[in-house]
């Protein structure tokens, strides 16, 4: 269908004729498009169209325009899940015929700050243990984990052994966790993390921060894990009350 018979926008019609070029496998993932000035000219429309076009493709993570390099085709994420629905990382990875597995890094016991006691209120705490790992899939890392638990609701020795911390809690100290209270925040560029993962200077991750509680309201584990946003991507399913 030509763009210029179609009676949609313009920048409509240009947003899924380069999508559908990117499924074709015309642009492949991470390659950079034509120039402004030759993708407008293929297309036949202006400069100014193709520009809001673009700008829509980078706020849907379809492509990611550099300034003075260019644009560029995103990854497709690997995993896709509702924010709504509670899984392990573990599941996550697995649900999607990827095998999970664990770099451990470091197990610290450490006296709670203010907000962890926060956090975990009402529960008095006196020792904290904070674990760093890495999540892989098939070998990839793609997630870095910071999770804090208050000492004596797993066994630490244990830790470095176990993939998923939901099975160890509930193994160890017969609590299951029912629910969390997330929140999500873009992360740019940190130093230590993008190494670890392998990122791109370039990209986001997704930062989920979760404090998970039990049937009974108690507060067992809080996360920090941050999602490369090239491999995971998260959605919600939001109806009209």
């Amino acid at each position: 269908m030509s763009i210029k018979t179609d009676s949609r926008h313009l920048y409509l019609q240009v947003i899924e004729e380069i999508k559908r070029d990117i499924q074709s496998g015309k642009y492949k993932e991470k390659e950079k498009l034509p120039s402004e000035f030759q993708l407008s000219k293929q297309l036949g429309v202006s400069r100014a169209t193709l520009r809001e076009a673009l700008r829509i493709l980078e706020e849907d993570n379809v492509v990611t325009r550099k300034h003075g390099v260019g644009t560029f085709v995103n990854s497709k994420p690997i995993f896709s899940s509702g924010i709504e629905q509670l899984n392990s990382v573990t599941s996550m990875i697995e649900s999607s015929g990827r095998t999970a597995g664990s770099q451990y890094l470091s197990t610290e016991l450490l006296e709670p700050m203010d907000e962890d006691r926060e956090k975990f209120s009402p529960l008095t705490i006196h020792t904290i243990a904070q674990i760093e790992r890495v999540r892989t899939a098939d070998n990839e890392p793609v997630v870095f984990c910071i999770d804090k638990v208050p000492e004596g609701v797993i066994p630490l020795e244990r830790v470095h052994k176990e993939d998923s911390l939901f099975k160890l809690i509930e193994e160890y100290s017969r609590k299951r966790i029912a629910y969390a209270v997330t929140y999500i925040e873009p992360i740019g560029y940190h130093d230590r993390i993008y190494e670890i993962l392998n990122c791109d200077p370039e990209q986001s991750l997704l930062l989920l921060k979760q404090m998970h509680y039990t049937e009974e309201d108690e507060p067992v584990l809080y996360s920090a894990n941050y999602f490369r946003s090239d491999v995971f991507s998260f959605h919600v399913l939001r109806k009209r009350m």
